[in-house]
Parts: structure tokens; C-alpha cells; sequence
């Protein structure tokens, strides 16, 4: 990402809030580059976290925008740490105009094998924190007459996608479902809402999961046979996810409303 390419300005002066910002590792995760990309093009980012140990690598990525990077820890699963964030956040920059969540996390297993447990753990992460952000923001915007959320789910929500996840899946397509159902309430006060759907990009996430699974086989094994997937010839990563939120965020979006940007390099068009 070569910022002097970036900066063109697409959300010049605008308020960021962006939950889920941080990453599990070293590299280009989702929120991490949405906060950056951000940045980049003007935004003034709040980056959030729950990790304050994921934050400084976000800074330093973001390089001489990192000016426009200021950094909260927040747990987005208690709602009133949240909107004692957003108040903060109206208090200290007069407004908010982009609201991007970035929270989640597959846990493995079928209906038969996921405990009721883990599908109200996957419930509450995924979904959940959707609802509870947007619900305190959402009023704000409203009263701005103007915003716009992008919600990041996954392909997950519309296809298999190699593993049963049922609770991340059925969570993912409600963020989905979500964001369609918001979309068209708050049109009516100049509010955007839609949804980015990752498909299996090579994020710090995935290194974390493919170092766990690494007993049960090679992991360059693992990786190719994730690359086979995907029609294009390479795999994409967080900066991919990052160009299309900038891209829903920006006011080119501005008849886009209440609808999904894929971005999978192809493979969920595939029929096989």
C-alpha cells in the first residue's frame, strides 16, 4: 500500500470510527488496513481494539498518515463501553461519518458438533456487535442527515466455503440481512449502510489458524489448496477488503446503498 499513490483525498475530513482495527499478527489484516487506508485518504480514524498490544503496529503501517490515526481499546461485546466510545468520539470531533465493523472470528463445526455454547459465542461476536454499534451510532448519523456503515462479513454467508462454520456462517449472513434491512430504514435520512464480503484472503487471522492446524499437515500443503479456490492467480489480502469499505465509504458510493461488495478473487462465483 504506497501512500504516495493513496492520497487523493476520497474521504477528506470526514470522522472514522472503525471497530476492529487491531489484527492477531504482523501484516495486513482487514481492520488493520481499513484503518490505514482510511487515513490515507483523509479520514480522521478512530481505530478501535480490544488488544491495545494489536494498535501500534496499525500506526506504524500507516506511515506519515498516522497523524490521522488516534487509538482506543474498547470490548465491542459491552455495549456500554461502546457508546461511552462513540460519545467520546461525537465529544472530541463534532460528528461521526463512517462506522466500519471489523469484528469476528470463525469457531469449526456442523450443527451436529458446535455446542450450543460456541453458537451463542459465535452469535454474540459476529453479529451481535453489529447491532450494538450501529445502534448507538445510527441515531447520530440520522440526526447528521448523512453516514455511512460498512459492515465486513464474509462469503461464508453465501456459499461453503471449505469448512463447516455454521454458527460464523449463519452470523455472517445476518450481518448481511442487517445491513439490507438498515440500509432501507435509515435511506430516508441520508444513511448508507452496506456490507463487504471477504473471501479467503491471507491475513494474520489465517496464519494464526493454519499454525494450529499445522499437526495435521504442511501448511504450504493447506495454503495451495486454499489458492485452488480462487480463479484468479493469486490470493488477496486485509488491503483488498480495505479498497472496497474505502470505495462504499467514500461519496462515489453515494447511490449505493443496502447491498454487498464481494471481494474473492472469483471463487464465489464457481460452481464447484
Amino acid at each position: 500500500m504506497r501512500e504516495e499513490n493513496s492520497q487523493t483525498g476520497r474521504v477528506a475530513g470526514k470522522v472514522a470510527l472503525v471497530f476492529g482495527a487491531g489484527c492477531t499478527g504482523p501484516g495486513w489484516g482487514n481492520g488493520r488496513a481499513i484503518a490505514v487506508r482510511l487515513a490515507q485518504e483523509g479520514a480522521m480514524v478512530v481505530a478501535v481494539d480490544k488488544d491495545v498490544h494489536s494498535l501500534p503496529e496499525t500506526l506504524e503501517r500507516a506511515g506519515q498518515s498516522r497523524d490521522r490515526i488516534e487509538t482506543q481499546i474498547c470490548d465491542v461485546q459491552d455495549s456500554s463501553q461502546v457508546a461511552a466510545l462513540v460519545e467520546q468520539t461525537l465529544q472530541r470531533h463534532g460528528r461521526i461519518d463512517i462506522l466500519v465493523n471489523n469484528i469476528g472470528g470463525p469457531i469449526a463445526g456442523g450443527p451436529g458438533a458446535l455446542s450450543e455454547h460456541d453458537w451463542q459465542k459465535q452469535l454474540a461476536l459476529n453479529l451481535t456487535t453489529v447491532f450494538t454499534t450501529c445502534r448507538h451510532v445510527l441515531p447520530i448519523m440520522a440526526r447528521q442527515r448523512a453516514g455511512a456503515v460498512v459492515n465486513v462479513s464474509s462469503t461464508s454467508a453465501i456459499r461453503w466455503t471449505g469448512a463447516p462454520q455454521v454458527g460464523y456462517a449463519a452470523a455472517k449472513a445476518g450481518v448481511m440481512q442487517f445491513g439490507r434491512v438498515a440500509g432501507v430504514e435509515y435511506a430516508q435520512w441520508g444513511v448508507r449502510i452496506n456490507t463487504v464480503l471477504p473471501g479467503q484472503l491471507h491475513t494474520p487471522l489465517v496464519d494464526a489458524f493454519l499454525a494450529v492446524q499445522q499437526a495435521a499437515g504442511d501448511i504450504e500443503a493447506l495454503l495451495q489448496k486454499r489458492r485452488k479456490r480462487i480463479p484468479l492467480p493469486f490470493e488477496g489480502d486485509g488491503r483488498d477488503t480495505a479498497n472496497a469499505v474505502l470505495f462504499l465509504a467514500s461519496d462515489e458510493a453515494r447511490f449505493i446503498t443496502g447491498t454487498e461488495l464481494v471481494v474473492d478473487g472469483g471463487m464465489s462465483a464457481r460452481c464447484d
